[in-house]
């Protein structure tokens, strides 16, 4: 398992094939990439900052892991989370997991990344013509994260 957050870009490539490390037990690899949009809730967003504890964020990332491994049958799984100031196109996340099938690297992928979104502690806001704003996590997250329980 790892887990980053970091300011610094990333190289998906090099993520995703170091993930795997000629590892010939793993016939499956999924993965998820988050990009900042240039518009939210209907406002254009020229620029995010996220913020987090430093510490306390890791471990909560550790913890989403941790508790997908449980659930799934995955050999590995990658967090990378970016923080500091962001603009639109720019990379913000990347989940990705390994197993021997693909339905397991899918669920599990999908379980982190919704639990990154409603349990991991970061704090986003964004620039708008209208000034900052913080912004919350969507209902729809709260319910993508809610089906797993």
């Amino acid at each position: 398992m790892a887990v980053r957050v970091q300011e610094a870009d990333f190289d998906v490539g090099a993520e995703l094939a170091a993930l795997r490390a000629q590892d010939a037990r793993v016939g499956a690899l999924a993965s998820f990439l988050g990009l900042v949009r240039d518009i939210n809730d209907g406002a254009r967003v020229a620029g995010m900052t996220l913020e987090h504890y430093p510490g306390m964020t890791e471990k909560a990332l550790e913890a989403i892991v941790t508790e997908a491994k449980g659930r799934w049958d995955i050999y590995e799984a990658l967090v990378i989370h970016r923080v500091g100031p962001l603009k639109p196109c720019d990379q913000i996340v990347l989940v990705a997991v390994t197993s021997a099938h693909r339905g397991e690297a899918f669920a599990a992928c999908e379980f982190i990344m919704d639990y990154l979104k409603t349990r991991a502690p970061f704090w986003k806001k964004e620039e708008t013509p209208d000034g900052g704003r913080w912004v919350d996590a969507r209902e729809t997250d709260d319910s993508a994260a809610a089906r797993w329980q």
